[in-house]
């Protein structure tokens, strides 16, 4: 089956969740997405594309030992590391989206390599400050690596112009999500 395909499900005339049936010789340019099962709808190709990059890169990765979320925490160590002082571990768990525990639980694997270390903060010694360490910073480079080969097959037969397109779009719709979440959040 090629990557892109899904599988084929049974040809029913009717469905227990959607009984509508289209005109028999309708061509399925003109059937809307709605009328597609759920494994075919947008939103759907979306998720699964996220799940296959996210296997890609945690393959790739294995090789070093990591899996994206380290790599993530190591390169962007790296970057944040020219241009400031260390951060803290609330720092950076705001940054990558995640909880503080699973950000202890990064810094720990990490650590236990030797490519980040701890430092107490002078002006307040409960809290931690990440740096990374110089062998941190070759991992970080190898991250860097292997992360421009896979983006350049992923990225293969899709221009640049519709990489852009796929951004905004992909931008629009994490907003529609946050003010989706905002709303149940009231």
């Amino acid at each position: 089956m090629a990557p892109n395909q899904f599988p084929s499900r049974p040809n029913r005339s009717r469905n227990r969740h959607h009984s509508k049936r289209l005109p028999s010789g309708m061509p399925e340019s003109s059937k809307h997405e709605l009328d597609a099962p759920p494994w075919l709808r947008t939103e759907s190709t979306l998720m699964s594309a996220a799940r296959g990059i996210r296997r890609a890169y945690d393959l790739r990765l294995s090789e070093l030992g990591l899996n994206l979320s380290e790599a993530i925490l190591l390169a962007f160590l790296q970057e944040a590391t020219q241009s400031s002082e260390p951060l803290t571990q609330v720092d950076l768990a705001r940054h990558m989206h995640v909880g503080r525990a699973a950000m202890g639980s990064l810094v720990d694997s990490l650590e236990g390599r030797d490519w980040v270390a701890r430092k107490a903060n002078p002006r307040d010694r409960r809290v931690w400050l990440i740096a990374i360490t110089p062998s941190g910073q070759q991992a970080a480079r190898q991250v860097g690596k292997i992360d421009e080969r896979l983006r350049a097959e992923l990225r293969e037969g899709i221009s640049r112009r519709e990489r852009r397109e796929l951004n905004r779009l992909l931008n629009q719709l994490r907003q529609n999500v946050s003010h989706v979440l905002a709303d149940d959040e009231t």
